[in-house]
């Protein structure tokens, strides 16, 4: 008898009223939200506007959950359509099965729709949202918790998962909890790209294609314990290939990328910018406005200087003429009159 184990819960599926809340369809929601809303933070303190991850989140969402089941269908399409099955149930994503493969590749053609609506560089927005989709991953898998799947080998460790249920050819007993370790694996992963996009300033997708690589190296070793049924290519199991040939596309592409282009991106979003080309264009306009006030006050000035020139040139004004005529006249007047007083004076004497 095992001391210490992680239990599963009863049931998967809690009900409010009438209305029933899967653990599973929970998490997925829980795990969306907080990467568009650690999306958006890490979009704005880039210079983007506040609200456009959730806008283009409306395009990707529908298509990573569609891409994402399909995926699960395709490769165990034997679990829907093989005799006895319903294929019905390919439909019922609330139960459980949702490929990551699938989901991030078709969710990137629903936010390639989206950034092109919304004028947004792609790799700039993939990025942004690359360290959210990794914590989101950490709170989906605990979906596969209340559903009791997607569990490893045997073991009697402390942390060891005890499955109760028998359906759908479950052994109840105790088993490496994968889905943990998943959970684990991607907080970390979504943390290590955090750092790593602040300390060397990813751009250009290469955020996001750090997430890819990281999170594929843990997924190689994690689905490698697990016990559920799978596809095998040369005794291995798909996911594991997939894994595989994803982190060397990762790492190339991340390789590629920070030789042909360097740094993040000036522009992400049409009519925003971030980067020092805009800051240099404004600073230049600034420049070039200065100078043009200063080229106007000089003109001022110099204009002021020639209108003082030119009064200091110009000529008394001349009075009216009959002014003129009024001062002509009493200067023979009064000369008249110093003749007449000279005269009488001699008279006199």
């Amino acid at each position: 008898m095992e001391l210490a184990y992680i239990p599963s819960p009863s049931r998967g599926v809690l009900y409010l009223g009438p209305v029933p809340l899967r653990g599973y369809a929970f998490c997925i929601i829980i795990g969306v939200f907080v990467a568009v809303w650690l999306g958006n933070k890490r979009w704005v303190a880039r210079g983007g506007r506040p609200g456009t991850v959730a806008d283009i989140a409306v395009w990707a969402v529908p298509f990573g959950l569609v891409g994402g089941r399909l995926y699960h269908v395709i490769t165990d399409y034997e679990l829907y359509f093989s005799p006895g099955r319903d294929w019905v149930d390919a439909f019922k994503v609330w139960e459980g099965g949702l490929g990551i493969w699938g989901a991030i590749a078709l969710g990137a053609v629903g936010a390639w729709i989206g950034a092109r609506r919304m004028g947004v560089a792609l790799p700039a927005y993939a990025d942004a949202v690359a360290p959210g989709i990794a914590f989101a991953q950490a709170i989906g898998r605990w979906g596969n918790w209340f559903n009791q799947e997607l569990y490893g080998h045997e073991t009697n460790l402390p942390w060891a998962l005890h499955i109760t249920s028998s359906e759908g050819g479950r052994v109840p007993g105790y088993y490496h909890p994968t889905f943990l370790y998943e959970s684990l694996w991607c907080v970390g992963v979504g943390l290590l790209v955090i750092w790593a996009d602040r300390r060397f300033k990813l751009g250009h997708g290469r955020t996001f294609a750090l997430y890819v690589a990281a999170y594929c190296a843990g997924r190689a070793w994690i689905e490698y314990m697990r016990v559920d049924d799978a596809h095998h290519i040369l005794g291995v199991r798909l996911n594991v290939w997939t894994a595989v040939v994803v982190f060397l596309l990762a790492v190339t592409y991340l390789v590629l990328s920070a030789r042909r282009r360097p740094g993040r991106e000036a522009v992400i979003e049409r009519g925003v910018s971030d980067g020092p080309a805009e800051d240099e264009a404004d600073a230049a306009d600034g420049e070039t406005k200065a100078e043009a006030e200063d080229g106007a006050e000089d003109g001022d000035g110099a204009k002021a200087d020639v209108t003082k020139a030119e009064k200091a040139e110009k000529p008394e004004p001349v009075d009216s003429p009959a002014e003129a005529g009024a001062e002509t006249d009493a200067e023979p007047k009064a000369e008249a009159a110093g003749v007449k007083d000279t005269a009488e004076s001699g008279k006199k004497g």
